[in-house]
């Protein structure tokens, strides 16, 4: 069965995902960036035979594929952007192939600074991006084996959020600032639980976990070795740091006064609930 691991692009997918492929997928806690590669993106074209023309022609096979994926009969952590619901009456996904859900929520206005950083966007650009509900990504080269419907930052929340099918746990990514170790302890708990484990907390991988997978860890990591999800910019012909601002990302101090008015005014019942107002 399928945990997924789901976000709004730049939200801290991939600092959950480095701290769960650190304790579930070593001995010692120890990171490195190739444990990602346990926890595969869907959809991608691994899971595809073949050139995908079309959303449609995707989408229909979603499900299919997942089926496949679940063959093993073991727990597959799986990273996704989508949003949970339908695209042309096809499922994302369903409590069929699903055990439970992670779910990574940002404040909106961090998102869109760290939007225009990843994805080289002006602030309209970013702008538009989160508010779209019709917005979906995919590669560069047409394959849409990599379509991932988006729709709007809020849309997308409230579609993860409200799952009535199969348990799911909120993270805030602030929380992962201001206390980690409880986020983490409690994120170990949820999977535990459903994956029933009852060997309890390695208190000493955890602990190694933690620390070889702080966003400044990370940052200095990416700095010294690389890191094969950064998208390559051909305008400034070099690779864009993934692990850019994290918690210094100051959009106060980046967007414009009419920007943040219209996200917190288009937002403002999903950033109330989520107390970022």
């Amino acid at each position: 069965m399928i945990i997924w691991i789901s976000s709004y692009p730049k939200s801290g997918n991939t600092y959950v995902r480095s701290f769960l492929s650190a304790y579930y997928y070593t001995n010692d806690g120890v990171f490195d960036f190739e444990l990602l590669k346990f926890i595969e993106q869907f959809p991608d074209k691994q899971f595809y035979n073949g050139y995908i023309k079309t959303k449609k022609q995707a989408s229909e096979q979603w499900l299919h594929l997942q089926r496949e994926i679940i063959k093993s009969k073991k727990i597959k952590f799986l990273k996704t952007h989508s949003a949970y619901g339908s695209l042309d009456n096809n499922p994302f996904t369903s409590s069929e192939v699903t055990i439970a859900g992670i779910y990574v929520v940002r404040d909106p206005r961090s998102v869109a600074v760290s939007l225009m950083n990843h994805f080289s966007l002006e602030k309209d650009q970013a702008l538009t991006m989160l508010m779209d509900e019709n917005r979906g990504i995919k590669s560069k080269d047409n394959n849409f084996a990599t379509y991932t419907f988006l729709s709007s930052w809020s849309n997308h929340f409230k579609s993860w959020s409200n799952i009535k099918s199969f348990r799911t746990i909120i993270i805030k990514y602030e929380d992962l600032q201001n206390n980690s170790e409880k986020v983490f302890l409690d994120l170990i708990k949820f999977i535990n639980n459903i994956i029933n484990n009852y060997k309890g907390i390695d208190h000493q991988k955890f602990k190694k976990a933690l620390e070889t997978t702080s966003f400044n860890s990370l940052k200095k990591k990416e700095s010294e070795e690389g890191f094969f999800e950064a998208v390559f910019s051909e305008e400034k012909e070099k690779k864009i740091p993934f692990f850019n601002l994290g918690f210094k990302n100051n959009w106060q101090n980046i967007l414009t006064d009419e920007m943040v008015k219209k996200i917190e005014n288009n937002f403002k019942k999903e950033m109330e609930e989520l107390k970022y107002l």
